[in-house]
């Protein structure tokens, strides 16, 4: 039997090709090692943080300090480029949009102005730009609640465990507004110590409570929704719960379905804003995001909303969640293609059809109750007694209900299109005999004709035509971001100096 030997000195290259399996054989062990090192070092740097982070710390570059990878990818937030069909990531002008929004918001600080959010990295500053905020000239102006603050920033947690949850939601947004400086971040889903999933407000617990569930028991994968939901839901502001207080609260009590929500309100006789032209009260849908896409088959399969807000990611050979939270459509290939092997093109205009096909009704339940105010304004106008309009404008009050619930709901087209489409279906239903009524109203006063309807081609002039004074509102706007906006840094940066 030959040796190695002696078949290598018949075949030479046998020998080459021996040494050349060595080095390949040695190259890959020592790429095991290195990874094997790099592992270790990650979990001493897991467990062995460089920066002990205090319990309610805000400030989400100290986070950054031992969590690089997902701050990094946070940062991305600041994006405003990415545009799909009908969102973005940048600030729309949603009323110069649709100035049909104007009248159906009169009376109510929408009407003013209403802008598409940013990413979370600008939750502070979108909010101190906006109208519907006032721009108080002093403290005493009345400027809208303190609890308005609740979600923007990782200030607040700390602020509800210095002062108390209640004295939190007392006073002014002006009197909190040196306090909150941090935008969205770590604090606000995170526990310091131990990086898990943790609910950070109050008002979630309290409204799970109110249906006899402990959200402490969740699982992971809920958790990863569960954090969402701590905002991205309807909620109002109780003023009978805390005397002094306009304690937010989710009206979950009665379920999470849109009726029985509006059950909810209805009992409790609650309306957010008595409207302008019709006199009826109204219901502002905030953002039922949660609620709605709980109806949807993403969650019916257990997918949570950081599934594809939040996917995994990797660099340098860690797998860990992106903190950069966007749309799904703007990382096809890390959010959707993950379960739908479906080419990038075919699944985005999935998307776009359901969602056009929803706008559609929306639309035409949008133009419904831009008749439906100015007629009922035409029938006080004429006479018409608080008994002939009693009914209508009770349908009035659950036709833009069922619409803003719908439109409100960010990515509900999406999320839940059977559910939508039936919510703005049964909205037109109510809308149309509600029009039926309020016609034998105007015809028993007089008025036989369809009013006609006025030019509100652009958001000035729906503006003008519920009699906004825009140069006035505009003009406090100017005078808080020029003064007290730069005394609230100055404080915030004196504070911080002494963490």
């Amino acid at each position: 039997m030959k040796t190695i030997r002696e078949r290598i000195e018949k075949k030479p290259w046998l020998g080459w090709l021996i040494f050349l399996g060595s080095m390949i054989v040695v190259f890959l062990i020592g790429l095991l090692g290195s990874s094997i090192m790099e592992r270790r070092a990650e979990a001493i740097f897991a467990y062995a943080p460089p920066v002990k982070i205090n319990q309610w710390e805000p400030r989400n570059e100290v986070w950054g300090e031992n969590y690089p990878r997902q701050y990094n990818s946070y940062l991305q937030t600041s994006d405003t480029s990415f545009r799909s069909k009908y969102m973005g990531s940048a600030t729309v002008d949603v009323l110069a949009e649709d100035p049909r929004l104007v009248i159906l918001w009169a009376g109510y600080g929408f009407s003013k102005d209403y802008k598409q959010g940013r990413g979370h990295y600008y939750a502070v500053e979108d909010v101190h730009n906006t109208l519907r905020t006032g721009g108080p000239k002093d403290e005493t102006d009345k400027t809208m609640p303190s609890t308005c603050w609740t979600c923007k920033s990782p200030d607040v947690p700390r602020l509800m465990e210095q002062e108390g949850i209640a004295e939190f939601y007392k006073g002014t947004w002006a009197s909190k507004g040196h306090e909150i400086v941090n935008h969205i971040g770590c604090a606000d889903c995170h526990d310091s110590e131990t990086m898990n999933l943790h609910i950070s407000r109050p008002a979630l617990v309290e409204a799970f409570e109110a249906r006899g569930k402990d959200i402490s028991k969740a699982s992971h994968q809920e958790m990863r929704s569960l954090v969402c939901a701590q905002c991205h839901v309807e909620y109002y502001f109780d003023k009978t719960k805390v005397e002094g207080a306009q304690y937010l609260t989710f009206p979950w009590k009665e379920g999470m379905t849109m009726e029985d929500m509006e059950r909810y309100y209805d009992a409790i006789e609650f309306s957010d804003w008595t409207h302008k032209l019709s006199k009826a009260p109204m219901l502002k849908a905030q953002h039922p995001d949660y609620e709605i896409f709980l109806t949807g088959v993403h969650a019916d399969r257990g997918v949570s909303c950081a599934d594809c807000h939040m996917p995994y990611t990797s660099e340098g050979g860690q797998k860990f969640t992106s903190h950069h939270m966007s749309s799904p459509l703007s990382n096809v290939s890390s959010s959707c293609q993950v379960c739908h092997r479906e080419e990038t093109d075919k699944l985005v205009a999935n998307v776009y059809e359901r969602q056009t096909k929803v706008i559609e009704l929306r639309d035409e339940l949008e133009i419904n109750l831009v008749y439906l105010h100015l007629e009922a304004a035409k029938a006080w106008e004429l006479g018409a007694t608080e008994t002939d309009m009693h009914e209508i404008l009770q349908g009035i009050r659950k036709a833009q209900w069922r619409w803003d619930y719908a439109a409100a709901s960010h990515g509900g087209a999406f999320h839940a299109p059977l559910e939508s489409s039936r919510i703005i279906g049964h909205g037109i239903q109510i809308a149309q005999e509600t029009r039926l009524s309020l016609a034998r109203v105007l015809a028993k006063l007089g008025m036989t004709e369809q009013l006609a309807y006025p030019d509100i081609s652009t958001k000035a002039k729906a503006q003008a035509l519920i009699g906004l004074d825009m140069d006035k509102l505009n003009e406090e706007k100017a005078y808080f971001l020029e003064n007290l906006l730069l005394d609230w840094k100055e404080e915030a940066a004196q504070r911080e100096a002494t963490y």
